[in-house]
């Protein structure tokens, strides 16, 4: 079934013809402290570690302001007020539950969505993270009213400015491991065997230790869901990171995948050592090499190779 397997079950069928397929590069991202600086603003962690240049206090309110808005637009367009005690490690976890009901009339206040531990509630569940992966597609600018999306926009610069850009840097590093092929890359997220998917070459995936729902939102806001879908996003907050990791293995099932992990914390590290991949440890502290902006291709290429050895046809870049 695909939940027991991590994947919806289309994607058992992934790479039929192994012989045509070049080699893929599977970049496993943790969120927080990584893409996302967020507790180390909160904590005032990240503005201590610059001895006096940064104005603590910003750091903190800008936190606060993120984590406010993150939870009030989790509660009113995701459904997390209903769901926060029902997390699921991916959206199609209960895909197998849903019946395809038409939900346009559908009230989701009247429900009675309990526990689900019967499939009636399993279904209810389901409704749900079919809704919230059709508003992920839709993102948010469609979705929030034009003051809600001022805010947004103001939070987000003032953000990158007190982080010296780490947020549009660590989205366009993210971007440029995508690859130029965005239409591939998305073929290959939803295990489309199509001739496009030949060239896909890159995908990025995020596994956090936030719970589900909040890390989707997260996604929305800090403009990671154009490049990252929402099938690539797992919560590893029950199942834990390794448990992920494996699913993500036996979902791209390739003769020349290479997996890469990249992440601040130790459960990520300790996990990419059992799966033996490669694993690049973020460090926000000013004068660090792993950080953003900094973080190259060429530096990830390096870690590729120790682990995987460098293929004939590496030519420098990756």
């Amino acid at each position: 079934m695909a939940a027991a397997s991590g994947m919806p079950e289309e994607e058992t069928a992934m790479f039929p013809d192994k012989s045509v397929h070049p080699r893929l590069d599977v970049y496993v991202w943790d969120m927080d402290e990584t893409l996302v600086l967020l507790n180390s603003l909160l904590k005032s962690s990240y503005a201590e570690a610059f001895n006096g240049l940064k104005d603590v206090q910003k750091g903190v309110e800008i936190g606060r302001t993120w984590e406010n808005l993150i939870l009030q637009i989790c509660d009113d367009y995701f459904f997390y007020e209903q769901i926060e005690n029902y997390n699921k490690p991916f959206l199609d976890a209960l895909a197998q539950y849903d019946d395809g009901r038409d939900l346009s009339d559908y009230d989701f206040n009247e429900d009675e969505l309990v526990s689900p531990h019967d499939d009636a509630n399993k279904r209810k569940l389901a409704y749900r993270h079919r809704v919230i992966a059709q508003k992920y597609l839709q993102g948010l600018r469609n979705i929030l009213d034009n003051k809600t999306i001022k805010l947004w926009d103001e939070l987000y610069d003032k953000t990158d400015e007190y982080t010296d850009r780490w947020l549009s840097s660590a989205r366009t590093f993210l971007k440029e491991c995508s690859g130029e092929d965005k239409d591939a890359v998305y073929s290959i997220a939803f295990a489309n065997t199509s001739s496009n998917s030949t060239n896909a070459k890159h995908v990025n995936v995020l596994v956090t230790s936030g719970s589900l729902v909040p890390s989707l939102v997260k996604c929305m806001l800090f403009h990671l869901d154009s490049l990252i879908t929402h099938g690539n996003v797992y919560s590893s907050w029950e199942v834990g990171k390794i448990q992920c990791f494996r699913w993500i293995k036996e979902r791209f099932n390739h003769p020349n995948v290479r997996f890469c992990v990249i992440g601040d914390g130790w459960e990520e590290c300790e996990a990419a050592e059992i799966m033996r991949w490669p694993f690049v440890k973020i460090d926000p502290r000013p004068g660090k090499l792993h950080r953003f902006p900094g973080l190259t291709l060429t530096t990830i290429s390096h870690y590729f190779s120790v682990v995987y050895g460098r293929p004939d046809n590496e030519n420098g870049e990756e």
